[in-house]
């Protein structure tokens, strides 16, 4: 047994380097693409409207996609693949159909509704009555929002090639997005009147292209859905009453984010500009080592469960909380550390201000205090929608969602929209908490030893990088002066450099391979 758990660590460790390898890629590009919106929009009324107009379908995209659906159709798909092939093609085919019917309904709705869209989740416009604001926003989602269908698509056929471990394609899917709104930034600037619709343009076509790109992945494995109409089939039945908690259970840190938006409309101008800004870098870690870490297990998970083996279960679990403590601690204390030269070498430029810069810094060292916490939801959820219980992190997360718009309310008259940013990161661990405490209860998930000695380590570890990078880093008014390569130079040593620091620490600390099994081997 121990034998199988060990080959199963490292096989779940393979796929995590694959996709984290492939996510980085995407969120290097992404960046990317940051610099530009940047250079081009700053935090201009025209960005802010175009990030309420994208964040609206991208926040059903990961409510619905990413979320509720891969966590609900997964399990399914495990218990499908045990009655062979001809079970896994006949849940596909009916899934599709469901699915994209429920998709085309709802682009409908949210094209024809574009005006009432916004001025829902920008209501801070109404208020104000900024009828400018409103109508553009609008006139951006109505090219933004079929982009939820499309991706919606897209995730539906990850899921399925994450399920026969075909992790690469689906992790670098993402890639083509931030091409093509890299390209929209250019040539709206270029052959349109207004160029932030140029953003908005290539968010649709880049739906297109995404869902082009993992069919031919699929046509290897011989699953292309053929979409079937089929309500009654007892596995759709399931994956969409499994769904309907898992909207909300799934979602939880998505809400807030969106909450954060909405409230923000109420503030200055360029508030949603620079949490939009400072949520950029913090997706970079959470997605390298949360979200990569979370992809490959949920599948592991299901299989586990089909078969009831929960004591292979609960070790998968404690394998991926020991990966996300030790990677995800330096993590987080990096960008407390480094939010201003982050933000300083990526952004400061063009349309950018210095002010920009040190409101969207404030924004991501609040938000990098709860990185660790979104990073622990990630694979504490799994522990639940792998069994498919999805009532539990319903019950969970709406706890977690009061918190937030408590401290929102809180904490947004004396800090604005950093207070916004503060609740996201305290409800995120209030989540986690919440999750760890309900599989313990239910003795799903049994810690295995060495948990302290572990924790100490790390907390030595992050300490001398924080010394480390501290003694070296550059005062603020040297990385605003400094030429874009300097910056570069400067943030990259300081990266690699505490990088090396923790890792030789962590080495000289005894930390090994097989601790993140048993710490006391």
């Amino acid at each position: 047994m121990a034998v199988q758990a060990a080959e199963g660590e490292s096989r779940l460790m393979r796929s995590g380097i694959i996709v984290s390898g492939m996510t980085f890629l995407s969120r290097i590009l992404g960046l990317a693409r940051d610099v530009v919106l940047a250079y081009f929009f700053g935090a201009s009324a025209n960005a802010d409207a175009f990030f309420l107009a994208f964040k609206i379908p991208n926040f059903f995209r990961r409510m619905f996609a990413e979320g509720a659906f891969s966590q609900a159709f997964v399990p399914v798909l495990a218990e499908a693949k045990r009655s062979g092939k001809e079970a896994v093609q006949d849940l596909i085919h009916y899934v599709s159909g469901a699915l994209s019917c429920v998709l085309f309904g709802i682009t409908v709705i949210g094209v024809l509704g574009s005006a009432y869209l916004v001025m829902l989740f920008g209501f801070g416009y109404v208020i104000q009555e900024d009828d400018a604001q409103l109508q553009l926003a609008g006139q951006l989602l109505k090219f933004t929002f079929p982009y939820l269908a499309l991706i919606s698509l897209t995730a539906f056929a990850g899921s399925i090639l994450n399920a026969y471990g075909k992790f690469a394609v689906p992790a670098f899917t993402p890639v083509i997005l931030n091409v093509c709104l890299i390209a929209g930034a250019f040539l709206g600037q270029e052959y349109l009147e207004l160029p932030v619709e140029g953003l908005a343009i290539s968010v649709l076509v880049a739906g297109l292209l995404q869902l082009g790109f993992q069919l031919p992945s699929l046509a290897r494995l011989g699953l292309v859905p053929n979409p079937k109409l089929n309500v009654r089939h007892p596995r759709v039945k399931q994956v969409f009453v499994l769904m309907l908690p898992a909207l909300f259970g799934a979602s939880v840190s998505q809400l807030n984010l969106l909450i954060d938006t909405m409230l923000a409309t109420f503030l200055v101008k360029g508030s949603i500009s620079w949490l939009y800004y400072a949520d950029r870098l913090l997706e970079l870690p959470l997605a390298l080592i949360g979200i990569a870490l979370a992809t490959v297990i949920l599948p592991s998970l299901s299989a586990d469960a089909a078969e009831d083996d929960m004591a292979a279960f609960s070790s998968k679990l404690d394998w991926g909380l020991r990966w996300v403590a030790i990677l995800g601690v330096p993590a987080s204390v990096a960008l407390l550390v480094l939010a201003e030269p982050l933000i300083t070498t990526i952004f400061y430029r063009g349309a950018m201000t210095a002010l920009d810069v040190s409101m969207a810094a404030l924004a991501l060292q609040a938000y990098a205090a709860g990185l660790l916490g979104h990073m622990f939801v990630k694979i504490l959820a799994p522990g639940f929608f792998a069994r498919q219980d999805m009532k539990s992190p319903v019950e969970i997360g709406i706890v977690a969602l009061v918190s937030n718009m408590i401290l929102n309310a809180l904490l947004i008259v004396w800090l604005g929209h950093i207070g916004l940013a503060l609740a996201t990161s305290a409800s995120a661990f209030i989540n986690a908490f919440l999750l760890w405490r309900r599989l313990r209860m239910n003795e799903v998930y049994r810690p295995l030893s060495g948990w302290p000695k572990l924790a100490l380590q790390i907390a030595i570890a992050t300490g001398v990088m924080v010394l480390g990078i501290e003694f070296v880093v550059p005062a603020t008014d040297q990385w605003l002066s400094a030429d874009v390569s300097v910056k570069a130079a400067w943030l990259l040593s300081l990266s690699l450099g505490g990088a090396m620091l923790y890792g030789i620490v962590m080495l000289l600390l005894g930390v090994r391979q097989a601790q993140l099994r048993n710490v006391d081997q």
